[in-house]
């Protein structure tokens, strides 16, 4: 776990995030994924913050980032969810539109945990064994 130092403070600030697909809906398929982590990949670069691990099930997603104290969490969350929806609608659109009613990618809800030098490990592996049930 690293620290970073900044003006006057120290920190290390890694989140376990997850959210789900709206209705559970299994289509997040290979292509789908790809374009997905690429446009993670390019928020988290535009927003100053670094995924440090990023998994995928047909139905949901895993992240785990590394942001600093100035990062308001549900403002990176609006972030990640409303622009990764918008982009890949746009380019999966056709495959997507007809098993998402409304037009809706993510559900609204998400889960969110702090992540500590202790769990750090644990919360990678994890994320990392997503495809193997």
């Amino acid at each position: 776990m690293k620290v970073t130092y900044g003006r006057g403070y120290a920190f290390s600030l890694q989140y376990h995030i997850v959210w789900c697909v709206k209705y559970r809906r299994k289509v997040l398929t290979q292509e789908i994924e790809t374009s997905l982590m690429e446009i993670i990949d390019k928020i988290a670069k535009d927003n100053n913050f670094q995924i440090l691990e990023a998994n995928t099930d047909e139905d949901h997603i895993h992240l785990l980032i590394n942001c600093t104290p100035q990062h308001y969490i549900p403002n990176t969350i609006k972030a990640l969810k409303g622009v990764s929806a918008r982009l890949i609608m746009k380019k999966h659109g056709n495959f997507l539109k007809p098993k998402l009613w409304g037009g809706h990618l993510w559900n609204p809800s998400y889960f969110i945990a702090t992540v500590s030098e202790n769990t750090e490990k644990q919360v990678r592996e994890y994320i990392l064994k997503q495809k193997e049930k």
